[in-house]
């Protein structure tokens, strides 16, 4: 074999190897191993585009299925109490919850659905949280709700502004790393149902 074949193979050479698209040190980081395809399919969808944004073709569903057969009756403070915890034997506590009635309107509409992004993190939800969602409710300015854009999901807060005629519908990211959507002219915008509570827990 000539020299010149010889230096055509193996080694290092010039422009050779993975090119580095943002020409700075990388950093390994450590994460939950069930969390690993999540935030794979997230970077390649938004970081690698610049374009954060989080529709989804599905949704993670859960219908609602209260079981008559046990119910709950949480004590309800009627009143203020500076510290300690009310107890069924004191007199503030006059009535009580049942959680089914309490986060459940209309059983048929009522689903939970798992958040699947950031974009909603500066109102409390995170990723994989667990919001109510009432189909049944009329969505109104302000509203957090399940949005279908040209059949992709999103959760976002519904916004209305009338300075237009007719007003003009858009979706709020409360998260500054987000895109707001904005409906343009041919685009089909379905509010799928109507975020009542998110079931965060605090421990």
């Amino acid at each position: 074999m000539s020299q010149q074949n010889k230096n055509e193979h193996g080694g290092a050479r010039t422009n050779a190897g993975r090119k580095a698209k943002y020409q700075e040190p990388t950093k390994v980081i450590r994460v939950p191993e069930s969390q690993v395809a999540f935030i794979k399919r997230w970077l390649l969808d938004n970081v690698k585009t610049d374009n954060l944004i989080d529709f989804n073709s599905a949704l993670k569903v859960q219908a609602i299925q209260p079981n008559p057969t046990k119910i709950y009756q949480i004590p309800l403070a009627t009143e203020r109490v500076a510290a300690g915890l009310p107890s069924p034997a004191q007199e503030h506590v006059e009535q009580s919850l049942d959680l089914n009635e309490y986060l459940v309107r209309n059983e048929n509409a009522t689903f939970i659905v798992k958040a699947n992004s950031l974009s909603m993190l500066d109102a409390g939800i995170d990723i994989d949280d667990p919001l109510i969602v009432d189909r049944s409710i009329t969505a109104k300015a302000g509203d957090i709700v399940i949005a279908m854009v040209d059949n992709e999901f999103t959760v976002k807060r519904l916004m209305i502004d009338h300075h237009f005629h007719p007003p003009k519908v858009w979706l709020k990211a409360e998260n500054p790393d987000f895109q707001n959507i904005y409906i343009d002219e041919g685009q089909e915008l379905v509010i799928w149902g109507v975020v009542t509570y998110n079931l965060k827990p605090m421990r």
